[in-house]
């Protein structure tokens, strides 16, 4: 269907100065301190709790609080984010989240009886987290000029990145140094912050709420008919999900390092850091110089790398090897990420983001969370070695199956096309 020209869409030769947009740069250091502070208050969490209960179940307990209440209340929290303004949500999920971290930095003076007080506290941080995801992604179209969306979501994507990589580190320092206090308190602030900060960001593209109609049950039921009728967002999130499913390593990476490359502690922080270097130099190139020719191929092949890079470092005895594959496995990633998030984003209405942003963020923790599992009982049963080989084939037969059941996401050229 033809649209109707717009302000927004004639911004597309700007494409490339995504980072000259104030209210952009705003968003993305909100986004930064705020999943900063969430990578650094997970590591303190997990390391307290296991001080004070020495119970490895104790560590399964910290996941699960988190996640139950995510996957309650993603869909519900999708349905809100497409009726009301987005902005007051996130800034209300990052208030709640530097409300945990001050309630954390009170029960770290309880010790041991404060554990049931940690978990009920995580329960709460893990709704503030359902509501801040989707709010977070659906809310980026509405900052920048149609044109520089592709731009601005892998410039997104790195800083992600960038806070996953430094804030366990640092949190661990911190930790280490001066305990607790210190570092519940530097979260409290990062997320007080990050929602301070959101009051800069100016939007772009401020579309009317729809009404509501019938409930939230037809509503969400609307989006998911809405996902299945787009084979371009169907095919996109799915791959996704059936992808790092099957074919992640990074859960194998410990055993790697200890019984097939015998490297120890020190090469298991390499291989760790290796995707990462890999992502945040793609999305860096990606934010200066986004491209917008032939992204459905370039996405499964993108996929397709991924896997073939698993495979190489499945195989490999050599560290440098490994530590290679794993960093163009990263590149890989992050280039398919920065595919992935820009058709998904051009081709849902800003009605639908809300939805169609949860039901991506639902496949996105599945296929962490379950891929983990799956590498983990198949390197039991089969040996290491084994099943990430197998990992890496799974990736490349899921690749050449969707490009077969979506060809309408093998054909797509641009990003516009998507909508």
């Amino acid at each position: 269907m033809t649209r109707p020209s717009s302000p927004a869409t004639s911004a597309a030769p700007d494409a490339g100065n995504v980072y000259h947009h104030a209210g952009f740069m705003s968003f993305l250091v909100a986004r930064l301190v705020a999943v900063f502070a969430t990578q650094v208050q997970a590591v303190v969490v997990a390391w307290q709790v296991y001080d004070l209960t020495r119970q490895p179940m104790a560590l399964a307990y910290v996941g699960l609080a988190q996640f139950v209440p995510m996957l309650l209340l993603l869909l519900p929290a999708g349905d809100l984010i497409d009726r009301v303004s987005r902005k007051p949500i996130l800034a209300a999920s990052w208030a709640l989240g530097a409300l945990c971290s001050g309630l954390l930095w009170w029960l770290a003076g309880h010790g041991g009886a404060g554990v049931a007080g940690i978990y009920a506290v995580l329960v709460l941080f893990g709704c503030s987290r359902a509501f801040s995801g989707p709010a977070l992604s659906s809310l980026l179209p509405q900052i920048v000029p149609r044109g520089q969306l592709a731009a601005a979501v892998a410039a997104n994507s790195m800083i992600m990145r960038v806070a996953t990589i430094g804030g366990p580190f640092i949190g661990g320092l911190l930790y280490a140094f001066s305990g607790t206090g210190l570092t519940y308190a530097l979260c409290m602030a990062c997320f007080a912050l990050g929602a301070l900060l959101l009051a800069r960001v100016a939007l772009v593209h401020a579309a009317p709420r729809p009404a509501a109609m019938g409930s939230m049950r037809q509503r969400f039921g609307a989006g998911i008919g809405f996902i299945r009728s787009r084979p371009i967002i169907l095919g996109t999130i799915s791959l996704d999900l059936f992808a790092v499913l099957l074919g992640g390593v990074v859960a194998l990476l410990p055993i790697y390092a200890e019984e097939v490359l015998r490297v120890g502690p020190q090469g298991l922080g390499a291989l760790r850091s290796a995707m990462a270097i890999g992502e945040v130099g793609a999305g860096l190139y990606l934010s200066m110089r986004p491209f917008d020719r032939r992204v459905g191929r370039s996405m499964l092949l993108a996929v397709a790398v991924f896997g073939l890079a698993n495979l190489v470092f499945s195989l490999s005895r050599v560290f440098a090897l490994s530590f290679a594959a794993l960093m163009v496995a990263g590149a890989a990633d992050m280039v398919s990420v920065y595919i992935r998030g820009a058709l998904v984003q051009y081709a849902t209405p800003d009605e639908m983001r809300g939805r169609v942003n949860a039901v991506n963020m639902l496949f996105i923790g599945s296929s962490n969370e379950l891929g983990e599992f799956r590498a983990g009982t198949s390197a039991a049963w089969l040996g290491v070695v084994p099943a990430a080989v197998l990992g890496g084939l799974c990736t490349l037969t899921v690749v050449g199956l969707w490009a077969r059941i979506f060809p309408t996401l093998r054909r797509v050229n641009r990003f516009e096309e998507a909508s």
